[in-house]
């Protein structure tokens, strides 16, 4: 993102009405330079990007501000799983026309999320494009020497645990596509709004951060699905899992659909977006995640135990018996 400050092109018009006053950081330099500085303070730099596209990740109907929260938080969750704290973040922004409204909404949300979360915008790209809308962001994050939390590292005997709930943006997109979810949910507004709110604007989980960093053997957010998710830990780990699916931390909105049978279980732990945090916790320093847990005003729960074996993890019912899963998780191929 240059601002060259004459001859303005379109692009550099862009930005300096829409993107140069949120990126405040000093090594952003007001983008008027090819290139940023991010200070690493003694500590490593772990890097992560995601992108999201129309159509995929989010629906041309989504509100502005609601994308720009999106594209920032999924990758502020990947920093959260690494035990990392947000440092900065670049963003590409590849559009079919400038439409003022959209990018002032835009822009001011992703504003408030970068000063929010403490990640200031440091610079990026503008681009046109006669395809879908396309939004991309690298963040970095800052995390002590040596530190940074693996999916590989879980061990047998570990506590499989995960940060808030499961399956309601999964349920929140079907609401917005229409079909029985949308007609089961259609008489309860704020069961409505929940599950279309954890659709629309993750939460990630950075307060937890300082606390997988000291307590988690490995860790990964839930971007694709829990059960898909958890069995890339596991494989990275070169071990497995048993999980008891009664334990699974569901909504209220959730638990409702699934007692009414409009969705099974099944349907939750595959579905995507949930941007929560799961770990493998050392039983000995389950209780030490807890209180941390605790403190930062992040609910976690444990639904099972790493074991030995390279199979894939097992979800186990109230009667004993494993449910047998069509897919693990969402898959973009």
């Amino acid at each position: 993102m240059v601002d060259r400050r004459s001859n303005q092109s379109g692009e550099d018009s862009l930005i300096a009405r829409y993107f140069r006053p949120i990126a405040t950081d000093p090594g952003a330099f007001d983008l008027g330079d090819d290139a940023a500085v991010l200070k690493a303070e003694g500590c490593e730099i772990v890097v992560t990007t995601d992108a999201i596209v129309e159509g995929v990740h989010f629906l041309s109907s989504d509100p502005p501000d609601t994308v720009a929260r999106k594209a920032l938080r999924v990758n502020l969750s990947d920093l959260a799983a690494k035990g990392a704290a947000p440092a900065g973040f670049v963003l590409t922004l590849a559009l079919r026309k400038v439409d003022d409204a959209w990018l002032k909404s835009f822009a001011q949300a992703l504003g408030e999320d970068a000063a929010l979360f403490s990640c200031p915008l440091l610079g990026g790209d503008t681009v046109s494009t006669p395809g879908p809308l396309m939004i991309s962001i690298t963040a970095f994050g800052r995390v002590p020497a040596g530190k940074m939390v693996h999916r590989s590292g879980a061990k047998p005997g570990d506590r499989v645990v995960v940060t808030g709930t499961i399956g309601d943006a999964a349920l929140g997109l079907a609401i917005l596509r229409g079909g029985n979810v949308a007609d089961a949910a259609a008489n309860d507004g704020s069961a409505r709004n929940l599950l279309i709110g954890r659709y629309r604007v993750p939460q990630p989980r950075n307060a937890l951060a300082s606390a997988v960093r000291d307590h988690a053997s490995a860790a990964m957010d839930v971007s694709d699905g829990l059960a898909g998710d958890l069995a890339k830990l596991c494989a990275a780990s070169g071990a497995s899992a048993v999980i008891d699916l009664e334990s699974i931390p569901l909504s209220a909105a959730a638990s409702d659909l699934v007692s009414r049978r409009i969705v099974g279980i099944e349907t939750l732990i595959a579905g995507g977006d949930d941007y929560e945090v799961l770990c493998a916790i050392p039983e000995d320093r389950v209780e030490a995640f807890a209180e941390a847990a605790r403190l930062a005003g992040v609910p976690v729960t444990s639904i099972g135990m790493v074991v030995a074996g390279a199979s894939a993890p097992k979800f186990i019912d109230g009667q004993g018996a494993e449910l047998a899963l069509e897919r693990l998780s969402y898959s973009h191929f």
